[in-house]
């Protein structure tokens, strides 16, 4: 093991990668418009993000979320484990999403959308548990054509391993294949895309006294094991702590042995740009000019426009899991 970090809410990454936001809130019951059922008294509104009673409204003022916002040059896979994510764009597209699906969204040239949670059961908690992981572009494709694909959780292909003792650990593979399994395509103009990129996410569980091998990457791979739930796993025998970050050795089979209780780990992996980040908030470039003829070409075209009558559009009460595309393809999940 190379390095070893503790985890807050925002993860620290190796290039390619940017960063891994990292929500948990525990939101109660909703309301007639999908907020939550509680007093609001005490927030900053707008701007909350204290965790007051395991929950947070961030720069939601109705329903909990991120209202319009802009973005280019990266790319955002938000991967929602409980809960759902709706979403919105300038592009036109819209989708409600979670319960295990991932998407994946290049905002290359730039994007506005808006990404609310809505709290849906208005008699129980509506819980909500997501990854937002922030991948860079190369510089020869930052100002591609903005591109969302959805990757349904049914789709996602998931890897069972045994071991002598019969533990079984579950891995989910949203990107770079592992075993026999290959992942759902990522957008076409992703770094991910690229054969030699060696791109992974991989979302491993294990139950408690499991044992389980990752199995080797490049060389030149950067490679992170983030520990995000349970108290014991040990990387090729060394025990690390509980919620942290991990960096490892990416160019050998690595042991992952559970302690005493269930753990769950998030793997990131991939070959380094290697090229200079210049960023400002939502707008990751090379070079501060491109920065600033960023904020200059948002102020101007607003990226194409909000085509939305609120900042913080939901999909309504009753809407299940679905996706519409720019160019009007739909798909429905329920």
């Amino acid at each position: 093991m190379l390095q070893s970090v503790s985890l807050g809410a925002q993860w620290q990454t190796l290039d390619p990668f940017l960063f891994c936001a990292h929500h948990k809130d525990a939101f109660p019951s909703g309301n007639a418009d999908l907020g939550p059922q509680a007093s609001l008294a005490g927030r900053q509104i707008g701007q909350d993000f204290a965790g007051i009673d395991g929950w947070n409204m961030y720069h939601g003022r109705r329903v909990p979320g991120f209202p319009q916002h802009p973005h280019r040059g990266f790319e955002t896979i938000t991967y929602v484990r409980q809960g759902l994510c709706d979403h919105s764009d300038s592009m036109g597209a819209a989708a409600r999403f979670g319960r295990g699906d991932v998407q994946w969204m290049t905002a290359g040239s730039g994007v506005v959308h808006s990404e609310m949670f809505p709290l849906l059961d208005r008699d129980l908690p509506n819980d909500l548990h997501l990854f937002q992981i922030w991948l860079n572009l190369p510089a020869s494709d930052k100002l591609v054509d903005p591109y969302f694909t959805m990757l349904w959780a049914e789709d996602i292909p998931r890897v069972e391993h045994t071991d002598g003792e019969g533990h079984t650990s579950v891995v989910t593979v949203i990107a770079g294949s592992f075993d026999d399994a290959e992942p759902l395509a990522p957008p076409p103009d992703s770094w991910a895309a690229n054969p030699g990129s060696d791109v992974a996410i991989w979302h491993v569980t294990m139950p408690a006294g499991a044992t389980f091998e990752l199995p080797a990457a490049a060389a030149e791979s950067g490679r992170v094991i983030y520990v995000f739930e349970g108290d014991g796993l040990e990387l090729d025998g060394h025990a690390v702590a509980p919620d942290s970050g991990n960096v490892v050795v990416p160019d050998r089979a690595l042991s992952l042995t559970a302690g005493s209780g269930a753990v769950e780990a998030l793997v990131l992996q991939g070959r380094p740009l290697a090229e200079p980040v210049a960023q400002y908030g939502p707008f990751v470039m090379t070079t501060e000019a491109e920065i600033r003829q960023a904020i200059l070409d948002y102020q101007e075209t607003g990226f194409g426009g909000w085509p939305w009558n609120a900042d913080d559009p939901d999909h309504g009460p009753t809407r299940g899991r679905f996706a519409r595309h720019a160019d009007g393809h739909l798909e429905e999940k329920g």
